[in-house]
């Protein structure tokens, strides 16, 4: 099965509950991941409430979302999207806070979180003998997905900041590099036959740090090269493409036409 374009949601929940993943998926990926980045910061430098309140906030949200998300019987597009949401701004605080509270460094960070996300993808495989999303529909599974999530997220943010504070690259050239790696995952799963599950958690990853710096560049001040158009402002924005493009994706067109 094509692992990276395709696994089918079904509407009734009879097949998974986790969304289709088409080229629409990855949009919504990438403008999630950009709003969990100016969402997060936001909290915790806009509003001035700092790394662990903003933390204590948005785990509070997304146990509240993912709740109601592992509950759910059958598939929903905005309970779905809205627990990445809740993951992206999550992984966020936890990045910024294991390097600017906790003094870990993004280099230590990202050690301690692809640990974690390996030893989460270890345990799902060992217990299914399946890393698929193409039919995630026990509780147990989904809640395995949603963890390995949450470090892949965390991972991304803080391979994300390493790139600009560590490596000393610009905000919109560190977009450029991990447009890059996702463009190599894309050339490998049309080109080869490298596993189609290995390169969807790949890209998965690689999605986070590029909305995470695209997010940043988005923001930051003129000096430190963003273009300074304000977290909260920019949050907005992200929400209304989300939700533009969720309008059109729920749209019955398939049916508009044949009535047609």
């Amino acid at each position: 099965m094509n692992h990276l374009s395709m696994n089918k949601a079904d509407t009734a929940g009879t097949l998974t509950k986790v969304a289709e993943v088409t080229l629409l998926f990855w949009v919504l990926k990438i403008i999630a991941t950009t709003l969990g980045e100016t969402a997060g910061d936001a909290l915790s430098m806009t509003l001035g409430l700092g790394y662990v309140t903003g933390l204590i906030i948005t785990a509070v949200f997304l146990i509240a979302v993912l709740f109601a998300q592992i509950g759910a019987r059958q598939y929903r597009m905005s309970l779905f999207w809205l627990a990445v949401v809740a993951t992206t701004t999550m992984g966020t605080e936890i990045s910024d806070m294991m390097d600017r509270t906790l003094g870990l460094g993004y280099v230590w960070g990202s050690v301690i979180l692809v640990s974690g996300l390996l030893a989460t993808l270890a345990v799902w495989y060992y217990r299914k003998r399946d890393l698929s999303i193409s039919r995630i529909v026990r509780t147990d599974t989904e809640i395995m997905f949603w963890i390995a999530v949450i470090f892949s997220n965390s991972l991304g943010t803080a391979f994300g900041d390493a790139l600009v504070d560590v490596v000393g690259l610009s905000y919109i050239q560190g977009a450029l590099v991990t447009a890059g790696v996702i463009g190599v995952v894309l050339a490998l799963h049309y080109a080869t036959r490298v596993n189609g599950i290995v390169l969807f958690w790949v890209a998965f990853i690689f999605t986070r740090p590029f909305g995470a710096t695209f997010g940043d560049f988005l923001t930051k001040s003129v000096h430190q090269g963003g273009l300074e158009l304000g977290r909260l402002q920019a949050s907005a924005v992200a929400v209304a493409l989300m939700g533009a493009l969720m309008l059109v994706a729920s749209r019955p067109w398939s049916a508009s036409r044949r009535l047609a």
